[in-house]
């Protein structure tokens, strides 16, 4: 969390078996300013060969994309940060 932002991540997604440390992001499914709630499918990342949805962590709006479409990332960066709305348990 960095303030009152709470990072988008590829760590509880990540596959046990990726011998990659990294990937691309295949599509943004959700655009900076939208509300989402915790669990919706904010974008798709490729590890390897495989297609892997990242979804919101808590209730909030997508405030800003770090990593736009067809970005390369190494694991633990952040794909983007939510402003978490209040009662979101953050």
């Amino acid at each position: 969390m960095t303030g009152d932002r709470v990072a988008v991540d590829t760590a509880a997604v990540w596959p046990d078996d990726a011998d990659e440390e990294g990937g691309y992001v295949a599509n943004w499914f959700v655009r900076e300013g939208a509300t989402v709630e915790a669990g919706d499918v904010l974008c798709e990342i490729q590890v390897e060969k495989v297609s892997i949805d990242v979804t919101a962590p808590v209730d909030g709006e997508l405030v800003e994309v770090t990593l736009p479409d067809d970005a390369e990332f190494r694991r633990g960066d952040p794909l983007g940060y939510l402003r978490p709305t209040a009662g979101s348990g953050r």
